[in-house]
Protein backbone atom coordinates (compact mmCIF):
# COMPACT_ATOMS: atom_id res chain seq x y z
CA UNK A 1 0.00 0.00 0.00
CA UNK A 2 1.51 3.75 -0.23
CA UNK A 3 2.51 4.97 2.72
CA UNK A 4 0.13 6.31 4.99
CA UNK A 5 0.55 9.14 8.04
CA UNK A 6 -0.90 7.05 11.34
CA UNK A 7 -2.19 11.12 11.97
CA UNK A 8 -4.37 10.94 9.00
CA UNK A 9 -5.48 7.17 9.72
CA UNK A 10 -6.82 8.32 13.37
CA UNK A 11 -8.73 10.77 12.14
CA UNK A 12 -10.46 8.85 9.46
CA UNK A 13 -10.94 5.79 12.07
CA UNK A 14 -11.83 8.31 14.35
CA UNK A 15 -9.25 7.36 17.17
CA UNK A 16 -8.27 7.65 20.82
CA UNK A 17 -4.46 7.92 20.04
CA UNK A 18 -1.54 7.36 22.62
CA UNK A 19 1.95 7.70 21.98
CA UNK A 20 3.88 9.21 19.41
CA UNK A 21 1.96 8.96 16.16
CA UNK A 22 4.01 11.65 14.18
CA UNK A 23 5.17 8.63 11.75
CA UNK A 24 3.78 6.67 8.99
CA UNK A 25 2.68 3.36 8.11
CA UNK A 26 3.59 1.38 4.96
CA UNK A 27 0.97 -1.63 5.55
CA UNK A 28 -1.52 -3.44 7.28
CA UNK A 29 -1.57 -6.60 9.47
CA UNK A 30 -3.86 -9.03 11.36
CA UNK A 31 -1.37 -11.45 11.85
CA UNK A 32 1.74 -10.72 14.67
CA UNK A 33 3.10 -14.01 13.21
CA UNK A 34 4.05 -11.91 10.01
CA UNK A 35 4.66 -8.32 10.49
CA UNK A 36 7.26 -6.21 8.33
CA UNK A 37 8.51 -2.71 9.63
CA UNK A 38 6.32 -0.03 9.48
CA UNK A 39 2.72 -2.00 9.41
CA UNK A 40 -0.40 -0.93 11.50
CA UNK A 41 -1.24 -3.99 13.36
CA UNK A 42 -5.03 -4.25 13.80
CA UNK A 43 -5.64 -6.22 16.83
CA UNK A 44 -8.83 -8.48 15.91
CA UNK A 45 -10.76 -10.40 18.18
CA UNK A 46 -12.31 -13.90 16.91
CA UNK A 47 -14.03 -16.41 18.05
CA UNK A 48 -10.73 -18.60 18.80
CA UNK A 49 -8.22 -15.79 19.37
CA UNK A 50 -7.50 -12.07 20.70
CA UNK A 51 -5.18 -9.68 18.43
CA UNK A 52 -4.64 -7.68 21.84
CA UNK A 53 -2.56 -10.43 23.12
CA UNK A 54 0.45 -10.39 20.30
CA UNK A 55 0.09 -6.30 20.26
CA UNK A 56 3.57 -6.49 22.32
CA UNK A 57 4.77 -8.87 19.35
CA UNK A 58 3.94 -7.22 16.75
CA UNK A 59 5.90 -4.26 17.88
CA UNK A 60 8.82 -6.00 18.86
CA UNK A 61 9.14 -7.13 15.55
CA UNK A 62 8.44 -3.18 13.89
CA UNK A 63 5.15 -2.63 13.56
CA UNK A 64 4.74 1.48 13.31
CA UNK A 65 1.82 1.24 15.39
CA UNK A 66 -1.32 -0.78 16.81
CA UNK A 67 -4.98 -0.58 16.48
CA UNK A 68 -7.01 -1.73 19.42
CA UNK A 69 -10.36 -1.61 21.14
CA UNK A 70 -8.80 -2.61 24.78
CA UNK A 71 -6.11 -0.49 26.92
CA UNK A 72 -2.71 -1.88 25.93
CA UNK A 73 0.84 -0.95 25.62
CA UNK A 74 3.66 -1.27 23.52
CA UNK A 75 4.15 2.15 21.14
CA UNK A 76 1.84 4.26 19.15
CA UNK A 77 -1.67 3.15 19.70
CA UNK A 78 -5.06 4.23 17.93
CA UNK A 79 -8.31 2.88 20.15
CA UNK A 80 -11.09 2.58 18.64
CA UNK A 81 -14.74 0.86 19.89
CA UNK A 82 -14.96 -1.52 16.94
CA UNK A 83 -11.45 -2.74 15.22
CA UNK A 84 -12.74 -4.77 12.55
CA UNK A 85 -15.24 -1.52 11.59
CA UNK A 86 -12.25 0.75 11.86
CA UNK A 87 -10.58 -1.57 8.73
CA UNK A 88 -13.25 -1.27 6.80
CA UNK A 89 -13.50 2.34 6.99
CA UNK A 90 -9.90 2.29 6.46
CA UNK A 91 -9.93 0.68 3.78
CA UNK A 92 -13.06 2.08 2.39
CA UNK A 93 -11.16 5.81 2.29
CA UNK A 94 -7.67 4.19 0.94
CA UNK A 95 -9.74 2.40 -2.33
CA UNK A 96 -11.48 6.03 -2.79
CA UNK A 97 -8.01 7.71 -3.27
CA UNK A 98 -5.75 4.94 -4.80
CA UNK A 99 -6.64 6.06 -7.79
CA UNK A 100 -7.53 1.71 -9.41
CA UNK A 101 -10.61 0.22 -10.93
CA UNK A 102 -12.33 -2.25 -8.03
CA UNK A 103 -13.91 -5.52 -10.01
CA UNK A 104 -15.95 -7.00 -6.99
CA UNK A 105 -17.93 -10.52 -7.64
CA UNK A 106 -20.71 -12.18 -5.36
CA UNK A 107 -22.64 -15.44 -6.30
CA UNK A 108 -23.43 -18.94 -4.62
CA UNK A 109 -21.05 -20.98 -6.74
CA UNK A 110 -18.17 -19.41 -8.55
CA UNK A 111 -16.58 -16.54 -7.36
CA UNK A 112 -13.16 -17.74 -6.66
CA UNK A 113 -12.62 -19.00 -10.40
CA UNK A 114 -14.31 -16.24 -11.73
CA UNK A 115 -11.96 -13.86 -10.32
CA UNK A 116 -8.86 -16.35 -11.17
CA UNK A 117 -10.30 -16.06 -14.73
CA UNK A 118 -10.00 -12.91 -14.97
CA UNK A 119 -6.89 -12.30 -13.13
CA UNK A 120 -5.35 -14.73 -15.34
CA UNK A 121 -6.48 -12.51 -18.77
CA UNK A 122 -5.89 -8.91 -17.01
CA UNK A 123 -3.07 -9.25 -15.78
CA UNK A 124 -1.43 -9.51 -19.62
CA UNK A 125 -2.89 -5.77 -20.18
CA UNK A 126 -3.15 -4.27 -16.47
CA UNK A 127 -1.35 -4.20 -13.18
CA UNK A 128 -3.45 -6.32 -11.18
CA UNK A 129 -4.30 -7.16 -7.49
CA UNK A 130 -6.58 -10.09 -6.51
CA UNK A 131 -7.85 -11.18 -2.94
CA UNK A 132 -5.77 -13.82 -1.35
CA UNK A 133 -7.09 -17.15 -0.65
CA UNK A 134 -10.66 -16.44 0.45
CA UNK A 135 -10.10 -13.17 1.58
CA UNK A 136 -14.02 -11.82 1.07
CA UNK A 137 -15.80 -11.23 4.43
CA UNK A 138 -15.35 -8.17 6.66
CA UNK A 139 -11.59 -9.06 7.63
CA UNK A 140 -10.77 -10.16 4.04
CA UNK A 141 -12.38 -7.50 1.23
CA UNK A 142 -10.13 -4.59 3.69
CA UNK A 143 -6.61 -6.45 3.27
CA UNK A 144 -7.38 -6.87 -0.35
CA UNK A 145 -8.14 -3.20 -0.90
CA UNK A 146 -5.33 -2.22 1.43
CA UNK A 147 -2.57 -4.75 -0.31
CA UNK A 148 -2.85 -3.09 -3.55
CA UNK A 149 0.61 -1.81 -4.62
CA UNK A 150 0.83 1.99 -5.84
CA UNK A 151 0.75 0.84 -9.38
CA UNK A 152 -1.89 -1.56 -9.11
CA UNK A 153 -4.46 -0.17 -11.92
CA UNK A 154 -7.03 -3.19 -10.83
CA UNK A 155 -8.56 -4.73 -8.04
CA UNK A 156 -10.40 -8.30 -8.14
CA UNK A 157 -12.68 -8.61 -4.93
CA UNK A 158 -14.53 -11.20 -3.44
CA UNK A 159 -17.78 -10.30 -1.80
CA UNK A 160 -19.04 -13.54 0.20
CA UNK A 161 -22.28 -12.99 2.24
CA UNK A 162 -23.28 -15.66 5.40
CA UNK A 163 -26.23 -13.33 7.09
CA UNK A 164 -28.29 -10.81 5.57
CA UNK A 165 -26.86 -7.18 4.93
CA UNK A 166 -23.01 -8.44 4.40
CA UNK A 167 -23.14 -7.65 0.94
CA UNK A 168 -24.66 -4.34 1.52
CA UNK A 169 -21.70 -3.41 3.84
CA UNK A 170 -18.44 -4.76 1.69
CA UNK A 171 -19.89 -2.93 -1.03
CA UNK A 172 -19.98 0.30 0.20
CA UNK A 173 -16.32 -0.76 1.50
CA UNK A 174 -15.47 -1.57 -2.40
CA UNK A 175 -17.13 0.86 -3.88
CA UNK A 176 -17.07 -1.14 -7.71
CA UNK A 177 -16.78 0.09 -10.34
CA UNK A 178 -17.92 -3.32 -12.01
CA UNK A 179 -20.06 -5.73 -9.97
CA UNK A 180 -20.72 -9.40 -10.88
CA UNK A 181 -22.83 -11.90 -9.61
CA UNK A 182 -22.10 -15.37 -11.19
CA UNK A 183 -24.77 -17.24 -10.05
CA UNK A 184 -27.89 -17.68 -6.95
CA UNK A 185 -28.14 -21.32 -5.78
CA UNK A 186 -29.30 -22.62 -1.80
CA UNK A 187 -26.67 -22.29 -0.14
CA UNK A 188 -26.20 -20.65 3.50
CA UNK A 189 -30.38 -21.17 3.85
CA UNK A 190 -29.61 -21.48 7.55
CA UNK A 191 -28.49 -17.83 7.05
CA UNK A 192 -31.08 -16.69 4.90
CA UNK A 193 -34.35 -19.14 4.35
CA UNK A 194 -35.14 -19.18 0.74
CA UNK A 195 -33.96 -18.32 -2.83
CA UNK A 196 -35.50 -15.25 -2.55
CA UNK A 197 -33.47 -14.00 0.30
CA UNK A 198 -30.24 -14.90 -1.27
CA UNK A 199 -31.34 -13.22 -4.55
CA UNK A 200 -31.76 -10.33 -2.33
CA UNK A 201 -28.29 -9.61 -0.63
CA UNK A 202 -26.49 -10.49 -3.63
CA UNK A 203 -28.45 -7.85 -5.81
CA UNK A 204 -27.06 -5.85 -3.05
CA UNK A 205 -23.98 -5.37 -4.42
CA UNK A 206 -25.28 -2.73 -7.33
CA UNK A 207 -25.79 -0.82 -3.60
CA UNK A 208 -22.28 0.46 -3.64
CA UNK A 209 -21.81 0.87 -7.39
CA UNK A 210 -19.68 4.32 -8.68
CA UNK A 211 -21.89 6.72 -10.37
CA UNK A 212 -20.85 4.94 -13.65
CA UNK A 213 -20.52 1.87 -12.52
CA UNK A 214 -21.82 -1.39 -14.52
CA UNK A 215 -23.67 -4.47 -12.97
CA UNK A 216 -22.94 -7.81 -14.67
CA UNK A 217 -25.37 -10.67 -14.10
CA UNK A 218 -25.87 -14.30 -14.90
CA UNK A 219 -29.47 -14.00 -17.03
CA UNK A 220 -29.77 -17.87 -16.90
CA UNK A 221 -31.33 -17.55 -13.34
CA UNK A 222 -34.79 -16.37 -14.32
CA UNK A 223 -35.65 -14.92 -10.76
CA UNK A 224 -32.16 -13.15 -10.34
CA UNK A 225 -32.92 -11.26 -14.48
CA UNK A 226 -36.33 -10.89 -13.11
CA UNK A 227 -35.65 -9.28 -9.49
CA UNK A 228 -32.26 -7.14 -11.46
CA UNK A 229 -35.04 -5.93 -14.03
CA UNK A 230 -37.48 -4.77 -11.34
CA UNK A 231 -35.39 -3.39 -8.77
CA UNK A 232 -36.03 0.41 -8.78
CA UNK A 233 -32.35 1.04 -7.72
CA UNK A 234 -30.53 -0.60 -9.91
CA UNK A 235 -28.04 0.91 -11.92
CA UNK A 236 -28.83 1.89 -15.20
CA UNK A 237 -26.07 0.03 -16.80
CA UNK A 238 -26.34 -3.75 -16.78
CA UNK A 239 -25.33 -6.87 -18.81
CA UNK A 240 -25.99 -10.36 -18.70
CA UNK A 241 -24.64 -13.45 -19.57
CA UNK A 242 -25.10 -16.84 -20.13
CA UNK A 243 -26.86 -19.49 -22.95
CA UNK A 244 -30.21 -17.48 -23.30
CA UNK A 245 -30.26 -15.59 -26.45
CA UNK A 246 -31.02 -12.24 -25.55
CA UNK A 247 -28.22 -12.23 -23.12
CA UNK A 248 -25.45 -9.82 -23.79
CA UNK A 249 -22.60 -12.44 -23.22
CA UNK A 250 -23.58 -15.38 -25.08
CA UNK A 251 -21.94 -18.97 -25.25
CA UNK A 252 -23.16 -21.22 -28.38
CA UNK A 253 -21.97 -24.31 -29.30
CA UNK A 254 -20.50 -25.34 -25.86
CA UNK A 255 -18.88 -28.69 -25.63
CA UNK A 256 -17.74 -30.26 -22.38
CA UNK A 257 -14.73 -32.58 -22.84
CA UNK A 258 -14.10 -34.41 -19.38
CA UNK A 259 -10.64 -32.41 -18.68
CA UNK A 260 -11.92 -28.91 -20.19
CA UNK A 261 -14.41 -27.43 -22.70
CA UNK A 262 -15.15 -25.46 -25.83
CA UNK A 263 -17.51 -22.99 -26.54
CA UNK A 264 -18.03 -20.18 -29.36
CA UNK A 265 -18.59 -15.89 -28.36
CA UNK A 266 -18.83 -13.80 -31.53
CA UNK A 267 -17.35 -16.51 -33.74
CA UNK A 268 -14.55 -17.19 -32.20
CA UNK A 269 -13.87 -20.43 -30.41
CA UNK A 270 -12.77 -20.36 -26.55
CA UNK A 271 -10.83 -23.18 -25.31
CA UNK A 272 -10.87 -23.39 -21.81
CA UNK A 273 -8.90 -26.19 -20.15
CA UNK A 274 -11.42 -25.76 -16.92
CA UNK A 275 -13.94 -28.82 -16.36
CA UNK A 276 -17.56 -28.44 -15.72
CA UNK A 277 -20.21 -26.42 -17.49
CA UNK A 278 -19.99 -24.42 -14.20
CA UNK A 279 -16.95 -23.11 -15.14
CA UNK A 280 -17.94 -22.32 -18.57
CA UNK A 281 -20.22 -19.62 -17.15
CA UNK A 282 -17.04 -18.41 -15.38
CA UNK A 283 -15.51 -17.98 -18.04
CA UNK A 284 -18.09 -16.50 -19.23
CA UNK A 285 -18.33 -14.23 -16.56
CA UNK A 286 -14.78 -13.51 -17.10
CA UNK A 287 -15.21 -12.28 -20.43
CA UNK A 288 -17.83 -9.90 -20.03
CA UNK A 289 -15.52 -8.00 -17.34
CA UNK A 290 -12.69 -7.87 -19.54
CA UNK A 291 -14.50 -6.51 -22.26
CA UNK A 292 -15.43 -3.45 -20.22
CA UNK A 293 -11.45 -3.12 -19.88
CA UNK A 294 -11.13 -2.77 -23.79
CA UNK A 295 -10.05 -6.32 -24.71
CA UNK A 296 -11.13 -8.07 -26.72
CA UNK A 297 -12.54 -11.70 -27.59
CA UNK A 298 -9.14 -12.65 -29.37
CA UNK A 299 -7.20 -11.10 -26.49
CA UNK A 300 -9.34 -13.26 -24.27
CA UNK A 301 -9.33 -16.33 -26.41
CA UNK A 302 -5.45 -16.28 -26.37
CA UNK A 303 -4.96 -15.78 -22.60
CA UNK A 304 -7.70 -17.84 -21.26
CA UNK A 305 -6.34 -21.38 -23.23
CA UNK A 306 -3.55 -21.32 -20.17
CA UNK A 307 -5.69 -20.90 -17.23
CA UNK A 308 -4.40 -22.69 -14.22
CA UNK A 309 -6.47 -25.10 -12.14
CA UNK A 310 -7.93 -22.96 -9.10
CA UNK A 311 -6.86 -25.44 -6.10
CA UNK A 312 -9.77 -26.95 -4.39
CA UNK A 313 -12.16 -26.24 -7.21
CA UNK A 314 -12.77 -28.90 -9.96
CA UNK A 315 -9.01 -29.27 -9.30
CA UNK A 316 -7.88 -32.34 -12.00
CA UNK A 317 -5.40 -34.18 -10.36
CA UNK A 318 -3.36 -37.22 -11.76
CA UNK A 319 -1.94 -39.10 -8.83
CA UNK A 320 -0.32 -42.21 -10.04
CA UNK A 321 -3.20 -44.34 -11.69
CA UNK A 322 -6.06 -42.20 -10.25
CA UNK A 323 -7.54 -39.58 -11.75
CA UNK A 324 -8.66 -37.25 -8.79
CA UNK A 325 -11.08 -34.11 -9.14
CA UNK A 326 -9.92 -32.24 -6.02
CA UNK A 327 -13.23 -30.05 -5.54
CA UNK A 328 -13.02 -29.95 -1.53
CA UNK A 329 -12.97 -26.56 -0.85
CA UNK A 330 -16.81 -26.12 0.04
CA UNK A 331 -20.38 -27.61 -0.97
CA UNK A 332 -23.74 -26.79 -1.68
CA UNK A 333 -26.25 -28.96 -3.59
CA UNK A 334 -25.51 -26.66 -6.95
CA UNK A 335 -21.94 -27.28 -7.11
CA UNK A 336 -22.21 -31.26 -5.80
CA UNK A 337 -24.46 -31.18 -8.90
CA UNK A 338 -22.21 -29.68 -10.81
CA UNK A 339 -18.43 -31.83 -9.53
CA UNK A 340 -21.12 -34.68 -10.40
CA UNK A 341 -21.55 -33.88 -13.87
CA UNK A 342 -17.86 -33.42 -14.27
CA UNK A 343 -17.25 -36.82 -12.82
CA UNK A 344 -20.04 -38.65 -15.18
CA UNK A 345 -17.86 -37.27 -17.95
CA UNK A 346 -14.80 -38.50 -16.97
CA UNK A 347 -14.84 -41.99 -18.65
CA UNK A 348 -17.34 -41.47 -21.50
CA UNK A 349 -16.68 -45.37 -21.73
CA UNK A 350 -17.10 -46.48 -18.19
CA UNK A 351 -14.39 -48.48 -17.77
CA UNK A 352 -13.10 -47.34 -15.10
CA UNK A 353 -14.74 -47.25 -11.20
CA UNK A 354 -16.56 -44.19 -10.48
CA UNK A 355 -15.96 -42.92 -6.93
CA UNK A 356 -17.14 -40.10 -4.25
CA UNK A 357 -15.69 -39.31 -1.53
CA UNK A 358 -18.37 -37.10 0.18
CA UNK A 359 -18.39 -34.80 3.29
CA UNK A 360 -21.57 -33.09 4.10
CA UNK A 361 -22.80 -29.82 2.96
CA UNK A 362 -23.09 -27.54 5.79
CA UNK A 363 -25.44 -24.82 6.88
CA UNK A 364 -28.44 -25.13 5.10
CA UNK A 365 -30.67 -24.85 7.55
CA UNK A 366 -34.02 -26.27 7.56
CA UNK A 367 -33.89 -28.12 4.34
CA UNK A 368 -30.44 -29.89 5.38
CA UNK A 369 -31.59 -33.43 5.46
CA UNK A 370 -33.84 -33.26 2.73
CA UNK A 371 -30.93 -31.26 0.16
CA UNK A 372 -28.63 -34.58 1.47
CA UNK A 373 -31.57 -36.96 0.17
CA UNK A 374 -31.84 -35.06 -2.62
CA UNK A 375 -28.24 -35.30 -3.42
CA UNK A 376 -28.35 -39.36 -3.04
CA UNK A 377 -30.46 -39.03 -6.00
CA UNK A 378 -28.17 -37.06 -8.19
CA UNK A 379 -25.38 -39.73 -7.02
CA UNK A 380 -26.98 -42.33 -8.22
CA UNK A 381 -27.99 -40.55 -11.37
CA UNK A 382 -24.47 -39.86 -11.90
CA UNK A 383 -24.31 -44.04 -11.56
CA UNK A 384 -21.03 -43.64 -8.94
CA UNK A 385 -20.33 -47.30 -8.10
CA UNK A 386 -18.38 -46.58 -5.03
CA UNK A 387 -19.72 -43.97 -2.51
CA UNK A 388 -17.52 -42.97 0.99
CA UNK A 389 -19.24 -40.77 3.35
CA UNK A 390 -18.02 -38.20 6.06
CA UNK A 391 -20.19 -37.32 8.63
CA UNK A 392 -24.14 -37.87 9.87
CA UNK A 393 -25.69 -35.36 6.74
CA UNK A 394 -23.67 -37.63 4.17
CA UNK A 395 -24.93 -41.10 5.49
CA UNK A 396 -28.52 -39.75 4.53
CA UNK A 397 -27.02 -39.05 1.01
CA UNK A 398 -25.63 -42.74 0.87
CA UNK A 399 -29.13 -44.17 1.90
CA UNK A 400 -30.81 -41.91 -0.38
CA UNK A 401 -28.59 -43.24 -2.87
CA UNK A 402 -29.00 -47.04 -2.36
CA UNK A 403 -32.50 -46.74 -3.02
CA UNK A 404 -32.26 -44.30 -6.12
CA UNK A 405 -29.95 -46.47 -7.73
CA UNK A 406 -30.65 -49.33 -10.19
CA UNK A 407 -27.50 -50.98 -10.07
CA UNK A 408 -24.71 -52.44 -7.34
CA UNK A 409 -24.14 -49.31 -5.66
CA UNK A 410 -21.62 -49.53 -3.07
CA UNK A 411 -21.30 -47.79 -0.14
CA UNK A 412 -18.88 -47.15 3.13
CA UNK A 413 -20.21 -44.50 5.42
CA UNK A 414 -17.61 -42.95 8.03
CA UNK A 415 -18.31 -40.26 11.24
CA UNK A 416 -14.75 -38.55 10.43
CA UNK A 417 -12.81 -37.68 7.99
CA UNK A 418 -10.40 -39.46 9.72
CA UNK A 419 -11.47 -42.99 9.75
CA UNK A 420 -12.45 -42.57 6.26
CA UNK A 421 -8.75 -41.71 5.40
CA UNK A 422 -7.62 -44.92 7.25
CA UNK A 423 -10.07 -46.66 4.76
CA UNK A 424 -8.76 -45.65 1.87
CA UNK A 425 -6.33 -48.12 0.81
CA UNK A 426 -8.52 -51.05 1.08
CA UNK A 427 -11.52 -48.96 -0.93
CA UNK A 428 -9.59 -47.03 -3.55
CA UNK A 429 -8.42 -49.58 -6.37
CA UNK A 430 -5.77 -48.42 -9.30
CA UNK A 431 -7.45 -46.59 -12.06
CA UNK A 432 -10.35 -45.30 -10.29
CA UNK A 433 -11.59 -42.18 -11.18
CA UNK A 434 -12.66 -40.20 -7.71
CA UNK A 435 -14.23 -37.00 -7.29
CA UNK A 436 -13.71 -35.75 -3.48
CA UNK A 437 -16.31 -32.90 -2.46
CA UNK A 438 -17.96 -31.57 0.92
CA UNK A 439 -18.01 -28.75 3.01
CA UNK A 440 -15.06 -26.85 4.47
CA UNK A 441 -16.11 -28.48 7.71
CA UNK A 442 -15.18 -31.83 6.48
CA UNK A 443 -11.23 -31.32 5.66
CA UNK A 444 -11.70 -33.62 3.03
CA UNK A 445 -8.28 -32.34 1.47
CA UNK A 446 -6.81 -34.84 4.02
CA UNK A 447 -8.24 -37.53 1.66
CA UNK A 448 -6.62 -36.05 -1.45
CA UNK A 449 -3.52 -36.09 0.28
CA UNK A 450 -3.81 -39.44 1.57
CA UNK A 451 -4.17 -40.52 -1.81
CA UNK A 452 -1.22 -38.83 -2.51
CA UNK A 453 0.52 -40.94 0.33
CA UNK A 454 -0.70 -44.16 -1.27
CA UNK A 455 -0.78 -43.68 -4.90
CA UNK A 456 2.04 -41.33 -5.53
Amino acid sequence: MKEFSINALARIIKAEPAGNIGSSITGVNIDSRTIKPGDCFFAIVGDNFDGHNYVKEAFAKGAACAVVSENVEGGPILKVDDTVKALGDFARHYRRHAGYKVVAITGSVGKTTTREIIYHVLSRHYRVSQAHKNFNNQIGLPLTLLDAGQETQIVIAELGSSYPGEIAYLTRIALPDIAVITSVYPAHLAGFGDLEAIIKEKLAISEGLQTDGVLIINADFDQLAGACRAKSSRPAVFYTFGKSEDCDYQALNVTNTGFGSRFTVDNTQVNLPLAGQGNVENALAAWAVCSQFGLTIDDFAQAVKTQPAVSMRTELLQIGTLTVLNDCYNANPASVKNALDILAGLDSTQKRRSVFICGDMAELGPQTEGLHAELGASIARARVQLLITVGRLAKIAAEAAKTSAEYDLQTKCFDDTLSACNNLEDSIKDYDIILVKGSRTAKLELAVEKLKELFS
